[in-house]
């Protein structure tokens, strides 16, 4: 067999074939901070109802470790891409970790009296009819995350991370004015990724029957 032919027959970036995922191995520094972050749930729940959930230091420091999970919300993506780390795991608990941090955090504000019930429930209902949705179009393609999407993101992660702080009452106002942002933000892409999703189910199905 000459060399020429042998280089034929290695997979190439451009053959389907080739599964670069699958050669990935699931320990990798992306899918520690992953983990990290999930790990820190049950911790930043911990110091957030300590003493009563109204102790100033325990709310700093549950603000902290909320803090340090949203960070790693912001680079273990990165670093995955970056560094060829993807892995089926990866795809799976990031999503998870994310919600899990968001959707505990809400809950545990309104348990505590400190942001009301249906703000926790709207956001919630968005995050997972989305996810549901996801499932929905998953073998038509995927949707990627638009800036809206991601600006709807940071502005939960800030709104939640001011409500965790013990605040003042003039600045408890920036909280509130930007909760309102993150919940405006929340249903504008809700609504578009149903959009999104929808078109893309039409045009699936579209290719379907012209193939078929």
């Amino acid at each position: 067999m000459t060399d020429r032919l042998r280089n034929s027959m290695k997979p190439t970036d451009a053959d389907p074939i080739a599964d670069p995922v699958s050669n990935v191995p699931i320990v990798n520094i992306a899918n520690i901070l992953t983990v990290f972050r999930i790990v820190l749930v049950p911790v930043f729940l911990a110091a957030l109802f300590a003493d009563g959930g109204h102790n100033p230091w325990w709310r700093v420091a549950a603000w902290a470790v909320f803090a340090l999970a949203a960070i790693t919300d912001r680079y273990d993506g990165r670093i995955a891409r970056q560094r060829g780390l993807i892995t089926d795991f990866g795809k799976m608990a990031d999503p998870i970790a994310d919600k899990a941090l968001i959707g505990s955090a809400l809950v545990a504000l309104s348990l505590l009296g400190d942001l009301n019930w249906w703000i926790t429930a709207l956001i919630i209902a968005r995050e997972v009819g989305v996810t549901l949705l996801r499932f929905w179009v998953l073998r038509h393609g995927v949707i990627p995350a638009s800036r809206g999407g991601k600006l709807k993101t940071l502005l939960q992660v800030v709104a939640i991370g001011l409500y965790i702080l013990p605040l003042p009452g003039p600045l408890h106002w920036v909280a509130v004015a930007v909760m309102v942002a993150a919940i405006v933000a929340t249903v504008i892409t809700g609504f578009d990724y149903v959009w999104r999703a929808v078109r893309l189910r039409a045009e699936g199905s579209a290719r379907a029957r012209r193939a078929g």
